[in-house]
């Protein structure tokens, strides 16, 4: 009977020190996830739109200089295709930049 209760008392304090490791990393789990800067977040609205805003205007200026970046880029080497004098690839861009001419002629 004595060694039944040992065997037990010995699973009751493997599985606590489990329950103890498990809960352990659970708590380092939401440290990293940072909930609690999260729910603080909720409970104060106005520094929730604040960063909204801000948020939202540095990924559209950076939208803006990425696009400027991309279409100058685009642009540059249509120049250098266009003075190569390539029959298909000329063509193309001289319609191109007729289509632009007329769209600026148009009166709206």
């Amino acid at each position: 009977m004595a060694q039944g209760n040992n065997d037990d008392s010995r699973i009751q304090k493997d599985v606590s020190e489990d329950n103890h490791t498990l809960l352990v990393k659970m708590a380092q789990q939401l440290e990293k996830s940072r909930i609690q800067e999260y729910t603080q977040l909720l409970h104060r609205p106005w520094r929730l739109i604040w960063l909204n805003i801000l948020s939202g205007t540095a990924r559209g200026v950076g939208i803006a200089i990425g696009f400027t970046f991309f279409a100058a880029t685009i642009i540059y080497f249509l120049q250098v295709l266009g003075a190569l004098n390539l029959p298909i690839i000329g063509d193309y861009i001289a319609d191109i930049v007729r289509i632009v001419q007329r769209q600026l002629e148009l009166d709206y």
